[in-house]
């Protein structure tokens, strides 16, 4: 048989549907009519599910520098990439350092560096600049996401800063009841006390934070988000505020891992120790390796971590009983550009790196889990 080339005619033809089909998917990235639906724990208490009982597994990116790094154009980049990896959950930092709370716009979170005094502008028009403030452009990204059906992780202040002794248990009241008031009516809100931090520093702050947030909004999930190689549930399990467990199984390898629970690898020993506790709650993984990062996080002459270790701990943990996992990789979660001062050895810009092969990858997990009757 005699292969014969489409004429000219033919192969424009071709070209141009292909060209309509390309400008046709570029532009649907927003899922019409896609508010995401409230979630809560599973009757069984070792998922998570929609408002409606549906599975809901939980596959988080850590954005952490999102609110302030990012503009609305590249915001919108960000999203709508992870959305169509499969991402459901971005893991973000609202305040990240009260000395120098500024968003990309210039604007300021806060009056004198006090969390209790929230810097507030009259309007919110992205068209006034004088009037959109932080809380404005933090407002829009939360908005932004749940059109896309992605939920957002809040961390409220990072633990750094508590640890620092800038925050007083009053100070700490106020500004927790402010921004759950803010925030009190988005269905895709989920939060995250703490924040790389031990809840034995600050204990009182980090009960505070958390119960005046469950408090005013007890259809919003909350937990804690503690230091590398700890898990929230040395603190917090009992606590009536805490929805889910969370632990950090951190950034070293086996020989690197020597204080406290040295599980180095084994991140699913994490996962065992919270499915066995009484009484019964989801946990997960919120902050594995990540992908383009050092072994050992702050040496980066050590190896980098890869795809395939991401692989491993992803699937590691939920075997061993996690209701999902957190993706993150270096150059993303702090939204790097190579005018930066790269942290933990950043080499790809963020845009280039949200296409690493662990963030392609890690859907299939998602896929699976889903695939299978999930709550049993």
């Amino acid at each position: 048989m005699i292969y014969k080339c489409p004429d000219s005619v033919t192969q424009r033809k071709y070209i141009i549907l292909v060209l309509i089909l390309v400008l046709i998917s570029s532009c649907n990235t927003v899922i019409p009519d896609a508010k995401p639906r409230r979630l809560k724990v599973s009757d069984n208490h070792r998922f998570l599910s929609t408002e409606n009982d549906d599975p809901f597994f939980w596959l988080g990116d850590t954005g952490w520098l999102l609110f302030t790094k990012l503009t609305r154009e590249e915001t919108e980049k960000y999203l709508e990439d992870r959305r169509q990896k499969g991402f459901n959950v971005i893991q973000v930092m609202v305040l990240h350092n009260l000395k120098h709370a500024v968003n990309v716009y210039g604007d300021s979170a806060l009056i004198d560096n006090r969390i209790d005094q929230p810097k507030i502008t009259p309007g919110s028009s992205f068209e006034d600049p004088a009037g959109y403030d932080f809380w404005d452009h933090i407002d829009y990204v939360i908005d932004l996401a749940g059109k896309k059906g992605l939920y957002m992780a809040l961390v409220p202040v990072w633990g750094s800063n508590v640890r620092a002794g800038m925050v007083t248990r009053m100070q700490a009241e106020k500004y927790a009841a402010w921004i759950a008031d803010r925030y009190h009516d988005r269905t895709n809100v989920i939060w995250l006390n703490g924040g790389d931090v031990h809840g034995s520093d600050s204990t009182g702050v980090w009960n505070t934070i958390g119960t005046t947030i469950k408090q005013a909004n007890k259809d919003q999930l909350i937990t804690y988000h503690p230091f590398g190689r700890t898990q929230s549930s040395e603190w917090f399990h009992n606590e009536a505020w805490l929805d889910f467990n969370m632990f950090q199984s951190g950034h070293r390898r086996y020989d690197q891992d020597t204080a406290g629970r040295a599980y180095g690898e084994d991140n699913w020993r994490y996962a065992s120790v919270d499915y066995s506790l009484s009484p019964v709650k989801p946990t997960i993984d919120g902050e594995p390796s990540y992908e383009g990062i050092p072994q050992g996080l702050h040496d980066t002459t050590q190896p980098f971590w890869t795809d395939s270790d991401v692989r491993r701990y992803a699937y590691w943990s939920v075997f061993a009983g996690c209701f999902g996992f957190t993706y993150g990789h270096s150059s993303v979660m702090q939204f790097y550009r190579k005018s930066d001062n790269p942290g933990y050895g950043a080499k790809e810009h963020w845009d280039i790196a949200l296409n690493a092969h662990g963030a392609s990858q890690m859907q299939y997990l998602k896929q699976l889990m889903l695939d299978k009757p999930y709550f049993s």
